[in-house]
């Protein structure tokens, strides 16, 4: 996510670093506190319609497991009365709301990680802008010291250093990228026999569940 990207850089971000790199380090200063005072209100907002989501998958998850014990509690009707077929329509219902319910488990296992991140990252940018907020003062007065006995240019060789760490981070996320893509294109040539083996699976559980229900209702 961009935004997570743009939180991340902000909290690394060494403070120090900025002003002694900067021509008008107070400038510099406050211009870093207003981005993360922007970024704040964007994350505060990602936090909140993400939640919301997750409640909404919450409510479908459940919506469909209360769909699954309502047909089978009429595939349960129609084997009492003798009724196979309508019995068997029943369970392909069970089996159909059951796979969007495990669907929807799995959504929200995935939604409840983002929000933790979102989370994470509004408790470090809240940190971040504090001690922002609360050094401000102090790293320009710093700076302004460290410049009279020549210490911005260590500075500048630190800032190379994170250059060097950029591009490497560059290059790893390229890689990363290259495998996924060689990984989807494998899956997607798998997807038509996975389906029709699904499917067999699929009709022979519907004709055990049908067994296992007759069974059951002595039918």
């Amino acid at each position: 996510m961009a935004l997570l990207e743009r939180v991340a850089t902000l909290v690394r971000a060494n403070l120090n670093d900025l002003i002694d790199k900067a021509e008008d380090p107070e400038k510099m200063i406050k211009q870093v506190i207003l981005d993360m005072q922007n970024q704040l209100l964007q994350v505060k907002t990602q936090v909140a319609i993400a939640i919301a989501d997750q409640h909404l998958l919450e409510k479908k998850q459940k919506e469909n497991e209360d769909k699954v014990a309502e047909w089978m509690r009429k595939a349960e009707l129609a084997v009492d009365k003798k009724q196979d077929d309508l019995a068997r329509a029943s369970l392909q219902r069970v089996e159909s709301y059951r796979e969007m319910s495990e669907s929807f488990a799995q959504q929200l296992i995935d939604q409840k990680a983002q929000v933790d991140n979102l989370k994470s990252a509004l408790r470090k940018l809240e940190q971040k802008l504090s001690e922002a907020q609360a050094k401000a003062d102090l790293l320009i007065a710093q700076h302004r010291r460290a410049r009279a006995v020549g210490k911005a240019s260590d500075a500048r060789m630190a800032m190379g250093d994170g250059s060097k760490a950029a591009a490497f981070d560059r290059m790893k996320r390229k890689v990363v990228h290259s495998e996924a893509v060689s990984q989807a294109k494998a899956e997607v040539a798998a997807d038509d026999m996975e389906d029709r083996l699904a499917a067999l699976e699929k009709e022979d559980r519907i004709e055990q569940l049908l067994a296992e229900l007759k069974g059951k209702r002595g039918a």
